[in-house]
């Protein structure tokens, strides 16, 4: 459950699609137009009060989605290495249940997948650690032997996918009214903190977006790179995804930290989660999740490798 709300949460919440969407390449005329966004300056001009036009925003979050929208690309040039704590809370919010696991990020055909390694602190067994390896290779098999027409198919429905999160990124300047709350040094570099509430006047054009009304937050933008590295977002309000799929209840909570690798692409550090909500009526999650990534490799290079953390 943790994943499929991880990617929930950082689809619709973040100034780009994360974890939830992955570049499979672009055309010419696409890289041409990401080069024109990257080179063109941005600038933020905050009137007496603090508040930044919303179109100086817009800018500033289409800047740094086109920006994720490469580091997808090269993401996918890497190995990584996940750790995830969940601590299931009761009704007073002590912790009735934990449980961590390790796992190995690959990138098979486009595609990230998780080898679990290690279970609450200790390595799988030799029969655990098998049926890690058979899913792995029952991907690959499946991705050898697809048809041209179903890899068309399932490319058509990501490249959907990515379209409508695209439109949902383009309504946050219109949901917030973002104040400009000064500067801070994150990891060394001097980052924009934007500070947003939710607009009392705002009516989403997307239906995805009418959710954004009930979530206030800030975000920290890198200057140089013009790319998101610190996001902190709150449910202000019970939101209701779809007719009885999930509500989400009020205060729920995400922080998620990105860092910077090789010196050339921005990915996942830290992400943390109080995620309090109730799926299809039946079940009630009421969790705190940590998720850490580390030990970054890439495996289609030969430049030199920066370790994101300690080992756990």
């Amino acid at each position: 459950m943790s994943t499929l709300v991880m990617r929930f949460w950082l689809c619709f919440l973040l100034p780009v699609a994360l974890l939830d969407s992955f570049a499979f390449g672009q055309s010419v005329s696409g890289t041409a137009q990401l080069a024109a966004a990257v080179s063109e300056p941005v600038h933020l001009t905050p009137d007496a009060n603090g508040a930044v036009p919303a179109e100086q925003i817009r800018q500033l979050l289409q800047r740094a989605e086109e920006k994720d929208l490469e580091n997808d690309k090269q993401q996918r040039d890497y190995t990584y290495i996940e750790r995830v704590d969940r601590r299931q809370l009761d009704g007073h919010g002590s912790v009735k249940k934990s449980e961590t696991w390790t796992s190995e990020i690959l990138e098979i055909y486009g595609e990230p997948l998780a080898r679990m390694t290690e279970k609450d602190g200790k390595p799988l067994s030799a029969s655990a650690a098998k049926k890690e390896d058979d899913k792995i290779q029952k991907i690959i098999d499946k991705r050898k032997n697809e048809s041209e027409a179903e890899r068309r198919k399932r490319l058509e429905k990501e490249e959907k996918a990515r379209a409508e999160d695209r439109k949902f990124v383009l309504e946050i300047a219109d949901a917030f009214n973002f104040r400009l709350m000064g500067s801070e040094t994150i990891e060394g570099r001097d980052a924009w903190v934007l500070e947003g509430d939710p607009r009392p006047d705002y009516q989403a054009k997307d239906r995805n977006a009418r959710i954004l009304s009930q979530f206030r937050g800030r975000v920290w933008i890198d200057k140089t790179d013009v790319q998101w590295v610190k996001l902190d977002v709150i449910a202000v309000d019970t939101v209701a995804i779809g007719f009885v799929l999930a509500r989400i209840h009020k205060g729920t909570h995400l922080v998620v930290e990105m860092t910077r690798v090789n010196d050339e692409v921005w990915l996942p550090k830290h992400v943390q989660l109080h995620f309090d909500a109730r799926v299809a009526l039946f079940k009630s999650y009421n969790d705190d999740v940590e998720q850490n990534y580390r030990d970054y490799k890439k495996f289609r290079s030969d430049s030199k490798v920066t370790v994101v953390g300690d080992p756990q």
